[in-house]
Formats: structure tokens, C-alpha cells, sequence
């Protein structure tokens, strides 16, 4: 991806978004700040070997495909009375204390190029407030992209001892794409980014997940990030099956004694689809537990880039953090790779990670097809059953059945 603007990026297309949203003064403020910065920030960091990025993130052409002042979706957003599910110009309006303290207190609106631009030119968002003592289940925001480009923004706010199960879609519709200047575009190419901030209150839990299931057209860009008071839970679950390259960071910042976070995470690649998934938990806190599990399928000449880092502070007593990644090629010009790391600075903890890159194994795969079951359907049975132990994971019905049916059209074509 290139760092240089798109020609008709400025500062003026930022206020008309902002004013388009009914936003205060201090929100545009923080808008332009971003799109001033945009020039001296770099992209986000991938995984790298000597001489080699795994990720190229530097030839994405974003004249090509920011179009600021024409995002267009269909956005679906539910939950129930006792919860507050608000488009974000409803939020400012009815919540503008409390979203001017959460804005930007996770993900650093400057913390590089690409949450910068999302920051100066995000159009559509939801904020999901859950009062103290709520439990509440079904809150669903369903997002359909249908315009060359589109910057969405996500917060959601728990108070004490609240609970909330979130389920965030993303898909692509029909759209009449042009090239930004009122001409035709010489290709179908799309642009999705995503930011995603949660503050978990004391005692509170957050079951957040999302089924990123855009066309195969669209390059996309996610940071997911939440942050835990004291004996909160965060649970993440990731399911990205969709877009050409996914660059997606989920993490969780433990800053409560006591608190917890899961990541869960499944995606199946195909054709040349390539997949960077960047998994982070910072345990700043005592008496702090984590547990990431990812599953992911690689076919054709699909790509993976996983990096898991489990980061213990010196201050955090008493710490348990575990991480599994495991990835399965299906064909012989599909990769893979797997970077899991431990930065431990407490002696107080056990922790551990592994990751493994494979193929279906050939001895369970006799041991099918020796009574009777045809090659194809065995090797689909156990590719399945892979997933098995990350769709268990899933209290959410509706994403736990949309993966499994999306895993089993894959296998079927």
C-alpha cells in the first residue's frame, strides 16, 4: 500500500463527513488530526523475515479506491430494549460525554497510516451501550457494503456487572462502483476497513463476534480492541472467509486484576486469497487468564500469515496464558505460516504456545476410504472435523451455523 493520499483527499471531504454526521467540534478536531498525519505514519507492522515482508501492504493503490464522499451500505442494527444499539449519529447526539471519554482510549487514532485514514474518514458506525446489572443476548449489526469504500467504526461500552453477546457482520452488495472522479472504474476492486473498541467494566463480560464475509474483490483492514477492568471478560471470536488480503489485528488489554480474555478465531482461504492475522493479549494486571485458539484452511494457492503474541507485564502476578494455532493445506501450492510468541516478564506464570502447518493426514485418510467412504468425501469429513474445536467455542448460533455452512460450500466446490 502506498502511502500517498488519494489526489482528492481533503480537509474539506473530512468536514462535510463530519458535519453530514451531526458531529461537536472536538470530534472534527480529532478527524483532521489524523488526515494531517497521514503523511508521516507508517503502515502497520507485518511479520518479517530477513528480506522479506510476508504481507505487502505498500502497493494497494488508494486513489484507485478511497472514494470518501460516496459510502453507501445497508446497515442492520438490533438488540434488545434493555440495551442501547445506536447508529453513530444517534450516539453522539444522545451519548456525547460518554463517547468523547471512549473514542479513540484503545485504538490510538494515530497509531498508524491505515487507523488514521479510517479515523479522518469513517462515514458509518455503531456504539453498543449495556447499563449496569444488563445481561443481554441477540445484539446483531449487520453491515453491507455496497460503494467502492467504506470506513466503519464500532464501540461498545459495558458498566458494572453487565453481560452482552455481540454478533458484527460484514458482506458486500450490488453497487454501482466508480473511480471517484465520475468515471467508469477499470476494475471491481473495493477497499473495508474496520475499528472495533470495547471497554469492558468491572465484573462485566463481552462475547464479541464477527463473520467477515466480503467479495472476493475487496481488500480490508481490521483492528479489534478491548480493554478489561477489573474481573471483566472479553471473548473474541474471528471468523474472516471473505476479501482478496486481510490484514486484521484482535487483541485484548488486561489492565484489571482478575479479568480474562479468549480468542477464537477460523478462516478459510482459496483461489489467491491471502489471510494476516495478527492476535495480541497484554497482561498488565494480577490474577489475569488468556486462551487463543485459531484454526485456518489454505487451498489453491491461498495464503496464511499468523503471529500470535502473548505479552506478560512485570507487574502481573499470577498470569495463565495459552495459545494454539493450527493451519491445514489442502493442496501443495497453498502456505503457510506461523509466528506464536511469549514475551514474559513475570517468573509468576505459566504460559505456553504452539502452532503447527499441515496436511490432511494420509493415514486417517486410508483409514476412510478402506471402508467404503469415496476420497473426496473423507478428505471433507476431516477438514470438518478440524474445525470442530473452534465452532464449540461459539455461543452465537447464527455464526457458528454461517461457518459451518460456508466451510462445507467450500468443500463441496
Amino acid at each position: 500500500m502506498s502511502t500517498q493520499l488519494h489526489a482528492n483527499l481533503t480537509a474539506e471531504q473530512v468536514r462535510q463527513i463530519s458535519d453530514g454526521l451531526g458531529e461537536p467540534e472536538w470530534m472534527l478536531e480529532i478527524r483532521l488530526d489524523a488526515l494531517e498525519a497521514l503523511g508521516s505514519l507508517e503502515m502497520p507492522k507485518v511479520i518479517r523475515t530477513p528480506g522479506r515482508d510476508w504481507t505487502n501492504l505498500h502497493d494497494l493503490e488508494f486513489e484507485r479506491l478511497v472514494d470518501p464522499l460516496n459510502a453507501a451500505e445497508r446497515k442492520d442494527q438490533v438488540g434488545p430494549d434493555e440495551v442501547e444499539v445506536l447508529g453513530w449519529e444517534e450516539a453522539i447526539e444522545s451519548h456525547e460525554e460518554l463517547v468523547r471519554e471512549r473514542f479513540g482510549s484503545i485504538v490510538d487514532p494515530q497509531e498508524n497510516y491505515l487507523t488514521a485514514l479510517s479515523t479522518a474518514l469513517f462515514s458509518t458506525g455503531t456504539v453498543v451501550y449495556v447499563p449496569e446489572g444488563v445481561d443481554a443476548e441477540d445484539v446483531t449489526v449487520r453491515t453491507e457494503m455496497n460503494s467502492r469504500s467504506l470506513f466503519n467504526y464500532t464501540l461498545v461500552v459495558t458498566e458494572e456487572s453487565s453481560s452482552v453477546t455481540i454478533l458484527e457482520r460484514q458482506s458486500t452488495g450490488e453497487t454501482d462502483v466508480s473511480d471517484g472522479t465520475g468515471g467508469e472504474a477499470a476494475s471491481d476492486e473495493r477497499y473495508y476497513s474496520g475499528i472495533v473498541e470495547i471497554a469492558a467494566g468491572e465484573n462485566s463480560y463481552v462475547q464479541y463476534g464477527t463473520l467477515q464475509n466480503l467479495s472476493r474483490e475487496t481488500y480490508g483492514f481490521s483492528a479489534k480492541r478491548g480493554e478489561t477492568d477489573t474481573y471483566a471478560t472479553i471473548d473474541w471470536i474471528e471468523g474472516n472467509m471473505g476479501t482478496q488480503l486481510t490484514k486484521t489485528e484482535t487483541s485484548t488489554l488486561l489492565s484489571g486484576d482478575s479479568s480474562e480474555t479468549r480468542i477464537v478465531g477460523a478462516f478459510f482461504g482459496e483461489d489467491d486469497q491471502h489471510f494476516d492475522i495478527d492476535l495480541k493479549v497484554w497482561h498488565r494486571a494480577e490474577h489475569t487468564t488468556a486462551d487463543l485458539v485459531t484454526r485456518g484452511v489454505t487451498d489453491d494457492v491461498a495464503r496464511s500469515v499468523y503471529e500470535g503474541v502473548q505479552d506478560v507485564g512485570r507487574d502481573a502476578w499470577d498470569t495463565s496464558s495459552y495459545q494454539r494455532e493450527n493451519t491445514l493445506m489442502l493442496s501443495d501450492e497453498s502456505e503457510a505460516d506461523a509466528s506464536p510468541k511469549l514475551i514474559i516478564n513475570n517468573h509468576d506464570t505459566e504460559a505456553s504456545h504452539s502452532a503447527t502447518v499441515g496436511q490432511v493426514d494420509a493415514e486417517d485418510l486410508l483409514y476412510m476410504t478402506s471402508r467404503g467412504i469415496p476420497p473426496r468425501q473423507a478428505r471433507n469429513m476431516l477438514v470438518e472435523g478440524f474445525f470442530v474445536p473452534v465452532l464449540e467455542e461459539i455461543e452465537v448460533d447464527e455464526l457458528r451455523e454461517d461457518l459451518e455452512g460456508i466451510v462445507a460450500d467450500r468443500l463441496r466446490n
